[in-house]
Order: C-alpha cells, then sequence, then structure tokens
C-alpha cells in the first residue's frame, strides 16, 4: 500500500480530542441539570435520554471523521503499467565567450545579459532537450543534449571569457560542431539558437549554416551589441579599454548581415539585442514550438497505483448517515 499525502495522518491527534472533549461534556452536562431541578425532578423534568445510544451516535462520529482523514492520505492499492512516451524538440544554445562579451554596453556585460536570457529560457522547456556550446575561437560542449535542466544551469553558470583561450569568434565552427552533437538518424526537431556579438574571422559561417540545413537544423541568431561598434574594457579591472598595436581604442561591432544569412539559410529567424531583451521567449514558443515538429525523446514503462480514497469518503458517508438518523431518546 501506498499513500499519495502523508502530511494529513496528523489529524488522527484529533480524535483523542474529540474523545476527552465528549467524555467532558457529557459529564459536565449531566452535573449541571442535576445541580439545577435536583434528583427528585431530575426523571421528570429531563426526558429520559438512553446512554447507549448517546454513546454510539459517538463512535460513529467518530469512525466517520477517521475515513475521512484516511481519504486525504489518499491511499494507494494495486497498480498497473502505463507506457509513457516524452516529445518534444533538441535545441542547442551556442553563446559566444570571447573577450568582447565583457563590453558593458549591455548591463552589466554581454555574457552575464546573455547568461540571464538562457537561463531563462531553461524555464520555460517543455520537455524539451537542451545542450549548450561554448564558442570563441574555437568551439567544445559544454553540455550535451539532456533532459537534466539542472545539470544544464550548472555547466551555464561556467560560462567565462577565460573557458576558451583561442581569441577571436568562430560563428562557423560552433555551427559545425552543434550540428554534430545532434542526433543524425533524424532530420526534425532541431534547433540552434546562436548568441554573439562580434564579426566572424574566416569560419564561413554560411556555409556551414547551408551544411547544417542539410541535417535539419533550423538555426536562430542573436546579435547583441551595437552595429557602430562599442569599446571593450581591460581584464584587469583598470577602467582603461583595449587598444590595438597602433594605440586606436579596438571596436566591437555587431555583423548583423552574416547574421541574419545565417538564420535564414535554415528557415529560421534573426533578433537584434541592443539592451539586453532577446527575445527567447518569443523564439521559443512561436518559432521553435508553434512551427517546428516534436519527436520521441524518451519512452519509458511507469508503475501508475490505483487511488482508493473513495472507498473511505463513501465509508465515512455511511457512518455520518446513521449517526445522523440515529435519536438518543427512547
Amino acid at each position: 500500500m501506498k499513500f499519495g499525502n502523508l502530511s494529513y495522518f496528523f489529524l488522527l491527534w484529533l480524535i483523542p480530542g474529540l474523545i476527552f472533549f465528549y467524555i467532558y461534556a457529557f459529564t459536565q452536562k449531566e452535573k449541571a441539570v442535576k445541580a439545577f431541578c435536583g434528583d427528585l425532578l431530575f426523571s421528570k423534568l429531563v426526558p429520559s435520554v438512553q446512554k447507549g445510544r448517546q454513546k454510539f451516535k459517538v463512535v460513529l462520529l467518530l469512525v466517520g471523521i477517521i475515513f475521512l482523514i484516511i481519504s486525504l492520505v489518499r491511499p494507494k492499492w494495486g497498480f498497473h503499467w502505463e507506457d509513457i512516451k516524452r516529445t518534444g524538440i533538441d535545441i542547442v544554445v551556442a553563446v559566444d565567450v570571447s573577450k568582447s562579451m565583457l563590453a558593458e554596453d549591455v548591463s552589466p556585460n554581454r555574457l552575464e545579459r546573455a547568461k540571464r536570457e538562457v537561463y531563462d529560457l531553461c524555464q520555460m522547456l517543455e520537455g524539451d532537450r537542451i545542450g549548450l556550446i561554448a564558442f570563441a575561437g574555437t568551439s567544445f560542449v559544454q553540455c550535451p543534449l539532456t533532459l537534466d535542466y539542472a545539470a544544464f544551469r550548472m555547466f551555464l553558470d561556467y560560462l567565462d571569457p577565460d573557458l576558451i583561450p583561442a581569441p577571436g569568434t568562430a560563428i562557423g565552427g560552433a555551427i559545425r560542431k552543434a550540428t554534430e552533437s545532434f542526433s543524425r538518424k533524424e532530420r526534425k526537431a532541431k534547433a540552434l539558437i546562436i548568441i554573439t556579438d562580434g564579426e566572424d574571422h574566416g569560419s564561413k559561417p554560411v556555409e556551414a549554416a547551408k551544411e547544417a540545413k542539410k541535417e535539419g537544423v533550423k538555426i536562430f541568431t542573436i546579435g547583441i551589441g551595437k552595429e557602430d561598434g562599442t569599446p571593450l574594457p581591460l581584464s584587469d579591472g583598470s577602467g582603461g579599454f583595449l587598444k590595438n598595436r597602433k594605440g586606436d581604442v579596438v571596436l566591437s561591432k555587431l555583423d548583423e548581415k552574416t547574421l541574419q544569412k545565417i538564420a535564414l539559410e535554415t528557415g529560421g529567424s534573426y533578433v537584434r539585442s541592443v539592451t539586453g531583451d532577446m527575445d527567447l521567449d518569443k523564439i521559443y514558443k512561436s518559432a521553435i514550438k508553434g512551427k517546428m515538429e516534436s519527436k520521441e525523446l524518451k519512452s519509458t514503462r511507469q508503475k501508475r497505483w490505483e487511488e482508493r480514497f473513495q472507498w473511505f469518503i463513501f465509508l465515512a458517508l455511511i457512518f455520518l448517515s446513521f449517526e445522523f438518523f440515529i435519536r438518543e431518546k427512547k
């Protein structure tokens, strides 16, 4: 036997309290009446009450309450096997962790803002698998596709510009790495979300998008930053900005055209984020869940226990009904 909610068992403490209450109430009631009219007039003025019936009514009431409490605990016995099929979409999020993601044109900086938005996306998932890729000059799988959202969030917290020593931004490499992480058996229910702030450095991202399209991957790109560029703060915390060999301040510019081509090549969409609002909820709900076909991600057999609380409610009603119709008087 199993129980659905054991916390209601504490209500059984009401039964001893009610027993003592009824004993005290009956005793005090009889003493009060005798004190008022005396022993001689007691039998004439007070209608005859059968104490046996009175006690029996109390027993019926208490048993009815006990059955009601047991029904709240939701006892279960007997079970059947049920096939549980979990459907959803495989979603890989590729986050740019290059040094330029430390720019503070988005509060607190681009990378931290991106991590917060991806964290919110993880909260919205409806049974989908999600994976994480970190990329800069090279790419690697930070978290493989998983249904364990807590593990995904843990890997997301570790994203940092020092994670990948290779400088630059190789979007094409991130696309290829993501394509490899998807299953090759099916060509549906594959979505790649790329969050980046910079220009690509010779990794041929559009060609990589064409290859991904052949594998059924739909790409959604998010450009974070300003198109006219923003200076990059030094990592030493001095408050200065990164400069090139000529002494000019290095600006991180957003290449929107490339990101648009990548998304359109696979039938996805591009979103520009300047203030940090990436519209990931719209991308997920409207474009991914709304338009993409789901697939079976996991199939298991689960033991389903049969709820039996109805029997105890039925018994409680029977006992309480008997108590209501039984008269105490002769």
